[in-house]
């Protein structure tokens, strides 16, 4: 539906008509023609109107109402609501422009500037007459008989979508499920545990949650003396699941039962007198929401007798009613088992289901993009058993899969059960979910980066006190929890740091963003294509031909290129003044056109590791840039008049000097520019170099949240203290000295938030560890690197004080022999890394200490000749890597003790092993 573009556009009208924008426009405003004192008005109205056709549609999707009219209705309001946003968005800018500049107004003229009020005026007035029309024509969309035609029932929404308990599966087809099959076993035959447990089987739709269930009720439910099994779903009614437990206890009793003389009370009241006197086993397949369980949880009285409750959910959240012992999360297929599911279905009659030869490149191409999904992999290789074991016919059903997805009837069932989850989020995440469907296939999706893009689009409401950063990062673990999006990558506390989308999740997602003009992916690495002119946003995944042409007839909110050939010139989407996101990050780019200053809407500008070196004067017009970053350039300096850039909340502008990561001088920063200390909205700053007059004014980027501070010397440290000692939001603290020699003189800092990283690159006095910043604030710490400390005491005895601590790295941190972990040391630590430590030639790991230790690398310890002994207690250790060690090393390497670990790597300098 039309969700997504309506929410967006009708929070921006209440941003641009809110009563802090309104206090300086309407003076401004008054002066002008009545048109256009009257555009807040008329704004409001649009907004008022947009908010009832989304309510409209919100009703016409909930009853269930898909016919053709419908849809192109629906596209026309879409189509309005982008309309309206461009307009929002000239208005915010002309109005801003207006406040930012003061007596600019005055020497305005058309040429300068690409909007005008009366011009917008004239827009809002056209799209007023076009709402009225597509107000009046509303009637057409109304089915046959009125508009109070019911929704589906609720028998027929779980036909549709829901395998329910009538359905079944062998054993032997129960592939890759064995596992959690058994466990859910003992979990309903756990003898010593009389109480009512309830059991919650999590994973996205597809996966096979209610295939599993079904596999053990059939087995189990006769151990019970009373069972059902009740298909849930998003659109549940209690007094139908009311009904279908009952009807299904009765049916094994042999009883009469007749709902329609019975009410809701009287049913529940019946259920809680039969199951408070027996064993029971319910089933409760498809639930959304904990508020079932919540109303259920009367009937569901705890016998001492040991009954289960089974519940299937795609939501996290509402897995959490069960303890953590009795969750099941169902995880995709690994690549065999993928290949065997496929194969049974798709070669049923061959003996061992064996794949032709000359079938098998094009068959593991389908299996790849089901990513392990068993709901796709058996629909679709049931459909490719009935044709031709041909390779053309195979390619064929291939290049056009996710068209079969919505066209064979066969396949609409993943389509539909899949395309429930989005149906089915709530509207503000939509948007966010379909805008991850822009990066490529199998892309690690950083959490920062897609949160910076949220924000820039609007996606994000204000909530309270919260920052729209930490709002976005609610949405992100929403999207997770409901199993829209895959953790990849999680920090060592436990933080997204990236995710990525299911194939088959990805492809639907994208084929929804076409059908809404919400963002469309470009790669013609296949042959030229057609690019949909009125796409929102656009990424481009691989690009030989010029797409310039293209590019100029759309209003683009999003420009993504992560591939091309073709230089700036050809690539920079310079018409598309709409733009809030241009990411051009990796692309071999060297100069950006003084064009850039006309993309008036641009929020985000993201150019890592391109060839940059200069940004041009026109980056100062921007004045509504929130996010800046140039990482791994060779551009460290701003043009003159970036104080002007007000709303910036991010900076990350470095170039690498070394990266090997051995020497001291790892980057060059970015120099600090007069007026940085005046953007005080800014959250990032990382990397800028230190001078008496950053330094002094620091404090006034109260905002900041990570910091990083390089070129430090003795003498600022003072002053350094002082200011830091005025930041309440920070998280995260780089201090880097001027050089290796350099003491760092830190004992007096002290923070009113507690760090949760801290990084020191540089010398320091022995008693810094001891310092109250680390008395005061140390438990909070999670992550702490120390570069290049060459301290003559181990620090490894002050650091274990710090319970808190996941991650460790000391590089060039200690001048010593030894380094010994004692039993109860870091009981939370799960990487550790040692590099570069010249003298240490001992390391001891006792038994009990670094118990949840994950990752330990060990680097270029020159004296140390053999494996840290103990290195077998550490039980949970997955990665050993001990790079450029002493030649004596490898013959002292005992293997066995390194049989726990899953990956176990060692290299002797200039050799690889």
């Amino acid at each position: 539906m039309a969700d997504a573009a309506l929410l967006l556009v009708t929070k921006k009208i209440g941003k641009a008509v809110a009563a802090e924008t309104l206090s300086y426009a309407r003076p401004f405003l008054e002066k002008k023609s009545r048109s256009i004192k009257a555009l807040p008005d008329k704004m409001i109205l649009i907004k008022n109107d947009l908010e009832l056709i989304r309510a409209y549609l919100k009703e016409v999707d909930r009853k269930g109402f898909t016919d053709l009219v419908t849809e192109i209705w629906t596209g026309q309001a879409r189509k309005l609501a982008y309309d309206m946003e461009d307009i929002v968005d000239q208005f915010t800018y002309v109005v801003g422009k207006h406040h930012l500049d003061g007596a600019w107004w005055s020497f305005f003229t058309k040429s300068q500037d690409p909007f005008t009020l009366d011009e917008i005026a004239t827009a809002v007035k056209r799209i007023n007459k076009e709402l009225k029309r597509l107000k009046e024509c509303r009637d057409w969309t109304q089915p046959v008989g009125g508009s109070d035609v019911p929704a589906k029932d609720y028998n027929t929404q779980q036909q549709m979508y829901l395998p329910g308990h009538g359905y079944s599966i062998s054993d032997e087809e129960l592939i890759g499920l064995d596992r959690n099959r058994k466990i859910l076993m003992r979990l309903l035959n756990l003898n010593n545990c009389s109480h009512l447990q309830i059991i919650a089987v999590c994973g996205m739709g597809g996966i096979g949650k209610s295939t599993l269930v079904n596999n053990v009720f059939r087995k189990e439910a006769s151990k019970f003396e009373c069972h059902a099994w009740v298909s849930v779903s998003q659109s549940y009614n209690m007094y139908d699941i009311w009904r279908s437990m009952l009807k299904e206890i009765y049916s094994k009793e042999k009883k009469e039962f007749d709902a329609e003389k019975m009410t809701g009370a009287e049913m529940q009241m019946e259920l809680k007198k039969i199951l408070e006197t027996k064993q029971y086993l319910i089933v409760l397949d498809d639930v959304w929401t904990a508020e079932v369980f919540r109303e259920l949880k009367e009937v569901l009285v705890d016998t001492g007798m040991g009954s289960r409750v089974v519940i299937t959910t795609r939501i996290e959240q509402v897995a959490s009613v069960a303890d953590d012992s009795y969750k099941i999360k169902v995880e995709p297929l690994e690549e065999e088992e993928a290949w065997c599911l496929f194969r049974r279905n798709a070669f049923p009659r061959t003996k061992n289901h064996i794949c032709p030869l000359v079938l098998q490149e094009c068959g593991k191409s389908i299996v790849e993009k089901c990513d392990g999904l068993p709901l796709a992999l058996v629909a679709i290789g049931s459909t490719l058993s009935h044709k031709a074991q041909d390779v053309a016919e195979w390619k064929r059903f291939y290049n056009q899969l996710i068209w079969e997805l919505h066209n064979n009837g066969d396949l609409n069932r993943v389509v539909k059960i899949l395309n429930l989850s989005y149906k089915y989020l709530p509207d503000h995440l939509k948007s966010c979910f379909m805008y991850c469907a822009m990066f490529p296939e199998d892309h690690m999706i950083h959490r920062k980066r897609l949160i910076r893009m949220w924000v820039a689009e609007g996606f994000i409401e204000q909530r309270g006190a919260c920052s729209l950063e930490d709002v976005a990062e609610g949405y992100l673990r929403e999207l997770v929890q409901r199993g829209m999006l895959q953790v990849v990558k999680r920090n060592s506390f436990n933080r997204i740091k990236c995710v990525r989308m299911h194939d088959l999740v990805r492809e639907l997602a994208l084929f929804q963003s076409k059908r809404e003009s919400f963002g469309t992916t470009y790669d013609d690495s296949h042959g030229v294509m057609h690019l949909e002119s009125d796409s929102r946003r656009m990424s481009v995944l691989q690009c030989k031909n010029d797409i310039q042409p293209s590019i100029g007839q759309c209003r683009l909110r999003t420009f993504i290129a992560f591939s091309t050939s073709k230089a700036s010139s050809s690539l920079f989407p310079s018409e598309s003044k709409y733009l809030a996101v241009l990411e051009l990050s990796g692309l071999p780019i060297e100069t950006i056109p003084n064009s850039i200053g006309e993309l008036f809407n641009l929020k985000y500008l993201g150019l890592n590791k391109t060839n940059v070196k200069i940004l041009p004067r026109s980056t100062m017009n921007l004045h509504n840039l929130e996010t800046l970053s140039l990482q791994d350039t060779d551009c460290v300096h701003l043009p003159r008049g970036s104080e002007k850039l007000k709303k910036l909340r991010h900076i990350m502008m470095y170039k690498f000097l070394d990266k090997t990561l051995t020497s001291f001088k790892l980057i060059e920063p970015m120099e600090p520019f007069d007026g940085l200390c005046s953007l005080k909205v800014l959250q990032t700053l990382r990397s800028v170099r230190a001078s008496d007059v950053f330094i002094a004014k620091l404090s006034n980027l109260c905002q900041l949240r990570l910091l990083s501070i390089n070129g430090v010397r003795s003498i600022h440290c003072a002053q350094l203290c002082d200011s830091l000692s005025k930041m309440h939001q920070l998280s995260t603290l780089e201090i880097v000295a001027s050089n290796e020699d350099e003491v760092l003189q830190l004992e007096t800092l002290t923070l009113p938030n507690p760090l949760r990283k801290l990084i020191f690159a540089g010398r320091f006095s022995e008693g810094t560890l001891k310092s109250p910043f680390f008395s005061n604030h140390g438990d909070a710490l999670h992550t702490i690197y120390l570069y290049w400390s060459q301290l003559v005491d181990n620090p490894l005895p002050r650091l274990s004080e710090f319970l808190s601590l996941t991650q460790i790295m000391l590089t060039r941190a200690y001048t010593g022999q030894e380094l010994n972990f004692h039993p109860g040391w870091f009981p939370n630590v799960k990487i550790i890394s040692l590099r570069d430590l010249p003298h240490v030639n001992k390391i001891h790991i006792h038994e009990g200490t670094l118990v949840l230790l994950e990752e330990l690398v060990i680097r270029n310890l020159v004296e140390l000749q053999d494996i840290p002994t103990g290195v077998e207690y550490l039980k949970s250790l997955k990665d050993a890597l001990f790079l450029d060690m002493h030649p004596n090393f490898k013959r002292n390497l005992p293997t066995t003790k390194l049989n726990h670990v899953q990956r176990a790597l060692y290299t002797i300098r200039s050799e690889v092993a």
